[in-house]
């Protein structure tokens, strides 16, 4: 999603969790954050956000902003435990498979949508089958292309018009039964499950999606209240919640910030409770300001920056090597060290540490300082077309520093001319973005879906995928990841997908900068704040004093 090993606990859980053919619930084991005040459990508290790209629907929302919200609006089959990342069940009862490729889905009784109806079989095909259909603009829908029958309802562009408006790989069979059939095996499949795209959906959404989107009834832990436009989404947890994450607050307010500085400053003055994450101005001195409060742990999450890779200029095949160049151009460990105060761990993959199936160095020398190696291959490629470049980035989320030193350290290695594209706010980015308006770079950061390294590889820049930024296609890294979806295990899956990573060393679509941390902080009037590997607060847990 629109984001030595760190967490090493991801890497272990997912092994376990993906080797079973059922998923057991497991509670909620994790620490920190003290608990030593007094809690108003209706309290509701507010946290840093910004306004949505998309409505709020749940194969709607692939970047942060939207995501965040949907995914305490709705719950899925399962999810993914904060303290281990173990796969859980929640609407689910059992997910069985004999061969990775036909599941059997059992729900439990009882969950009920905010409108009180109960959330069904029928409440997951309909989700599923509606999302995937192409008149419905779903940015999420390449995520059900594992199913038999997607190719007819959303087929490739050249093959003409949609031929059915179901797959035929879904099938209820009563109210708590349902079945998903697989084009080919995916070993990891049950792990997708937890990622908002396959969420239900309520019967009422289907005769008003465009009003539902503004106005979302889910089956989450929080109802919806309102949705001030660029100002504030607020929530209200939702006391007929029947999942293991019942919220131990009255609510959130996920308020739009255009300034990461301004959120900090009114974090200070405790008239916003929890940060999305410190902007580089404060950072030298947030751990020194908040004390005990002060976040910093790992993330299962990468900085990128892409090329504009469907601009006919940047099709040579020869520049790949300029792409090289330009990556070999960044100082990475100054920037980090200097602009980001250390906060961010320099990149030498394309996945993030702590992700099951990271591999360290995969980048290879493209990912190392090397000046006169950067000059080499920049020429031997033909140069930069129209010999500068720009890199859009959105204003709001505290990356003109790096954007700035970046472009600086491009400058004075390769004398390209480099210069940052501030957009005013993550919207306005996105929407350039996703209309592939881009003139030559982007920002492109990506926080793990579900900590495999598929999820930073196929769902990032297989030929065609949503999250495909770059426009980037390559037959050789899409047969290697087809490979590795079909493995036996998820041991070997992860293995198979480092061979497909070592051609993005090659073509080179994206440059990797550094992995993050969350580097964050809460209010004097919140306790017991927790972030979990995707970089998230654990909503439900954050109490709020009397």
């Amino acid at each position: 999603m629109r984001g030595g090993s760190q967490a090493k606990w991801v890497v272990a859980a997912v092994a376990v969790a993906l080797a079973a053919t059922a998923c057991s619930s497991s509670s909620d084991s994790s620490s920190g954050g003290s608990s030593d005040g007094a809690v108003n459990a209706q309290g509701v508290f507010s946290y840093q956000s910004a306004e949505p790209q998309r409505p709020l629907q749940p194969a709607n929302a692939m970047e942060n902003q939207g995501g965040r919200i949907v995914k305490q609006l709705f719950t899925g089959l399962v999810d993914y435990d904060p303290a281990t990342g173990a796969l859980r069940n929640q609407v689910a009862d059992k997910i069985e498979t004999t061969d990775s490729k036909t599941y059997t889905v059992t729900l439990k009784s009882g969950w009920t949508f905010h409108d009180g109806t109960p959330v069904t079989a029928s409440s997951f095909v309909k989700s599923w089958n509606w999302s995937a259909n192409p008149a419905n603009n779903q940015i999420n829908s390449d995520w059900f292309s594992d199913i038999v029958g997607y190719d007819a309802v959303h087929p490739d562009k050249d093959k003409g018009a949609p031929t059915a408006k179901e797959m035929s790989g879904l099938k209820v069979i009563d109210d708590t039964h349902f079945t998903i059939e697989l084009s080919d095996t995916v070993s990891y499949f049950t792990y997708k499950l937890g990622y908002s795209a396959f969420f239900p959906l309520p019967e009422g959404f289907f005769s008003d999606p465009e009003g539902y989107g503004q106005k979302p009834v889910g089956n989450g832990p929080y109802k919806f209240v309102s949705w001030e436009h660029n100002k504030a989404i607020t929530l209200a947890a939702y006391d007929k919640y029947t999942g293991t994450n019942k919220a131990k607050n009255g609510g959130i307010v996920f308020r739009a910030y255009t300034s990461p500085e301004a959120a900090y400053k009114d974090l200070m003055s405790d008239t916003l409770d929890v940060l999305d994450q410190v902007d580089s101005t404060d950072l030298p001195k947030y751990k020194d300001d908040l004390g005990k409060r002060a976040v910093d742990q790992a993330q299962g999450a990468i900085q990128n920056i892409s090329f504009a890779l469907y601009n006919a200029e940047w099709t040579d095949p020869a520049k790949a090597k300029v792409r090289q160049g330009l990556s070999m151009a960044i100082d990475r460990d100054t920037i980090t060290k200097t602009v980001l105060n250390n906060s961010r761990q320099p990149a030498d993959s394309f996945v993030a540490p702590g992700v099951m199936g990271y591999k360290a160095g995969t980048c290879g020398d493209a990912c190392k300082y090397n000046p006169e190696k950067a000059k080499q291959l920049i020429t031997e490629g033909g140069g930069v077309p129209g010999g500068k470049i720009g890199i859009i980035y959105n204003s709001d989320g505290g990356h003109k520093e790096w954007v700035d030193a970046v472009c600086n350290s491009i400058r004075q290695a390769t004398g390209v001319e480099c210069l940052g594209d501030p957009k005013p706010d993550f919207k306005t980015s996105r929407d350039i973005i996703t209309k592939k308006a881009v003139p030559s770079m982007m920002r492109t950061g990506w926080v793990q879906d579900y900590p495999l390294n598929a999820n930073f590889l196929r769902d990032v820049y297989g030929t065609g995928a949503a999250a495909n930024d770059a426009g980037y296609s390559s037959a050789e890294f899409d047969k290697l990841s087809h490979e590795a979806d079909a493995a036996t295990s998820v041991e070997k899956t992860a293995d198979l997908y480092q061979q497909a990573e070592a051609v993005l060393a090659k073509d080179m679509p994206a440059i990797p900068l550094w992995y993050y941390k969350t580097n964050s902080g809460y209010s004097k009037k919140v306790q017991n704040v927790k972030f979990n590997s995707f970089g998230d607060p654990v909503y439900t847990d954050v109490e709020v004093k009397k």
